[in-house]
């Protein structure tokens, strides 16, 4: 599987140590990197489907400071979908109300029929590109004269979250460009880091510090660095199976 890594702070954070400290797993995950910086109305998407740690370009992004309040960045480990360029997360796209909207995911989706008629309009062929599409979708559905008020945002997103989770592992952290959304259905696979006002997310924790795991099956939404609101738990674990380890080697064995 992928590997996921946020930050979201109420200033600007020089971030190198802890992308090093993400990206130094890529020989496990080595099929692709992402980086998203998220300021004022601009976003820096920036990846290669190449391993991170065989990256001379991220190598010398990472030599001068990245200083950003709200980041995102994927190492992936593919399951569905090729190792190209259009497989590699984040994925950004703009609602019909031009709002940026910038996701990651980790995780396999085995059984959600609505999101099979974005395999014949996705730029790739992952899963993760299908979510994405869905949920600009679904948020274009809900808005039309006006842009959807934060709250409504949030059941909106919560809504399609509690829909999708079951039977399928729906690690996703994604952003609207001011809020940072973060949900977990599988145990024990994603952690948070709360320091100096900022709190820092990741499949697992990089550094010798007191990362907590994150609250499953609940959508957090987080702006500044802060908690702004938790979304009620459902019932939608993601369990491993046997069945879904076999499908998973055989989707690999023909990539």
């Amino acid at each position: 599987m992928c590997m996921l890594f946020a930050v979201s702070s109420p200033r600007e954070l020089t971030i190198n140590n802890y992308l090093k400290s993400f990206y130094a797993f890529s020989d496990k995950h080595p099929h692709g990197w992402g980086l998203a910086c998220v300021d004022t109305n601009n976003i820096t998407v920036e990846k290669e489907s190449i391993s991170a740690g065989k990256s001379n370009f991220l190598k010398e992004r990472l030599s001068e400071p990245i200083e950003t309040k709200l980041l995102l960045a994927h190492i992936r480990y593919a399951t569905i979908g090729n190792i190209e360029h259009k497989n590699c997360h984040p994925f950004r796209g703009k609602d019909n109300r031009l709002r940026h909207w910038v996701l990651i995911h980790n995780g396999t989706i085995f059984d959600y029929p609505p999101l099979s008629k974005y395999t014949k309009t996705q730029k790739g062929d992952t899963d993760s590109e299908r979510i994405f599409l869905y949920l600009l979708d679904k948020i274009n559905e809900r808005q039309t004269d006006s842009r959807l008020a934060f709250d409504e945002r949030f059941d909106l997103i919560e809504s399609i979250v509690r829909d999708m989770a079951p039977n399928n592992k729906l690690n996703l952290i994604f952003t609207d460009g001011k809020y940072l959304y973060v949900h977990t259905n599988c145990r024990d696979t994603l952690y948070y880091l709360e320091k100096d006002g900022s709190t820092f997310f990741c499949t697992a924790p990089i550094t010798n510090e007191n990362w907590k795991k994150l609250p499953f099956c609940t959508l957090l939404a987080y702006k500044n660095g802060k908690l702004f609101r938790e979304g009620a738990p459902h019932t939608g674990e993601y369990i491993e199976s046997p069945e879904n380890i076999k499908l998973l080697y055989q989707i690999f064995s023909n990539l």
